[in-house]
């Protein structure tokens, strides 16, 4: 495929708001996760949690799309100049010709709930929740459609974990079909009771802080964040770094359990390294799922050993962030863009004893060595595998 430019990137998670503070954060070895103390019911684990939501509004002209999630993204979007750069991005090629393609797997259902509790004796909405537009799956990007002044296609990708990864490959789709010129990909995914109950009930969730492959890993820390990128044709941005490739697949194994052997992950890893034009021996770190559920770990430790060199770095950042959910494609993009600008390799935060299927690609701790092609892996629910592949700008496939 022809590369795309990254012309602006921007993420807010536990970590911190904004680029600067994810960078800080990586090389200081300094998570984000702290005790739950969000659920409407105790519940004993850990979360990623952004400081300041609830004290960070909607503008008065946006106030009818108020809600948890939307303040979320709205908090993401003022930071690192990335609303100034959209606004150049819409004067360089109009309005109509920047995509907006967000993921997303929960959006504004937090407020949903709370809609729910308090419905009034004929089963109506509160006054100040009866507002059917953040109610549904689409009110993330209906919201910054609205915030971003933005008329091109708008999309929203829900495929669980997947969501803000696949929305880089429907980005380079319309602009490789002259559909846009431009597009904000990202996604934002916000705590709620939905998703701390819901996987706990699924017995996914960790009592402790996540420990991405160790062998005594029991489950997942849930976060929350909200990231964004933009991306034009290289020739507006010929220096910026570059989406090489993408790769999609879904195995269609289990709702909630990958295909035992890896076969759709590694589906979508060949896919996106065949779009780029590379072999697996040029990627010089690979930001893994690595969710530290049992299964999910296991399969891409083996995967990774079986398709990668022992020269190839690896690890999961999820020990920093928690699992963000549709938000975490984007969060692991711009964490592998971060990677790449400030060769940093970040450390598999939160392993103590590395399970035995871990080959030498691990980094257990950070490294500082050049990286000039990354690889983000998001392998979701249902087997909706999403993986991705950037590069400097001086790298030639």
């Amino acid at each position: 495929m022809s590369p795309l430019a990254i012309c602006a990137t921007t993420v807010t998670s536990a970590l911190g708001r904004g680029l600067a503070a994810h960078r800080h954060a990586l090389a200081q070895e300094d998570g984000g996760l702290r005790p739950n103390d969000f659920s409407s019911a105790p519940l004993a684990c850990w979360i990623g949690r952004v400081d300041g939501v609830e004290d960070a509004p909607l503008p008065a002209d946006l106030s009818g799309w108020d809600c948890r999630n939307n303040r979320l993204a709205w908090l993401g979007l003022q930071q690192d100049g990335f609303v100034e750069q959209v606004r150049a991005a819409r004067a360089r090629h109009g309005a109509g010709r920047v995509a907006l393609l967000l993921g997303t797997s929960t959006a504004a259902v937090g407020d949903t709930e709370q809609g729910y509790r308090r419905l009034d004796p004929d089963g109506r909405l509160p006054a100040d929740l009866d507002r059917p537009a953040i109610h549904c799956p689409h009110s993330l990007a209906g919201f910054a459609a609205a915030a971003l002044e933005l008329d091109g296609p708008c999309l929203t990708v829900s495929t669980a974990c997947s969501s803000s990864a696949k929305v880089f490959a429907s980005a380079e789709r319309l602009i490789r079909l002259g559909l846009a010129d431009a597009a904000v990909v990202g996604g934002v995914d916000s705590l709620c009771d939905s998703v701390l109950f819901g996987f706990n009930a699924l017995e996914l969730v960790s009592a402790e802080a996540c420990r991405p492959f160790d062998a005594a890993r029991s489950g997942i820390s849930i976060g929350e964040a909200a990231g964004f990128a933009l991306l034009e044709r290289v020739a507006c941005a010929p220096s910026a770094p570059r989406l090489l490739g993408w790769g999609e697949s879904s195995d269609a194994h289990h709702m909630s359990a990958p295909h035992p052997d890896g076969l759709g992950a590694a589906l979508a890893i060949r896919d996106a390294l065949a779009r780029a034009g590379l072999d697996a021996a040029q990627v010089d770190y690979v930001n893994l799922h690595g969710t530290a559920s049992r299964k999910n770990d296991a399969v891409e430790a083996v995967l990774l050993t079986r398709l990668f060199p022992p020269t190839t770095r690896a690890s999961s950042t999820k020990g920093f962030t928690g699992h963000t959910l549709g938000a975490a494609g984007i969060v692991e993009a711009v964490i592998s863009l971060l990677a790449m600008a400030h060769d940093l390799v970040p450390a598999n935060l939160g392993t103590r004893t590395p399970d035995s299927a871990c080959g030498p690609q691990f980094a257990w701790q950070h490294e500082r060595r050049p990286i000039r092609v990354a690889m983000s892996n998001s392998f979701g629910f249902g087997g909706n595998n999403a993986s991705l592949v950037f590069a400097r700008a001086e790298t030639n496939a």
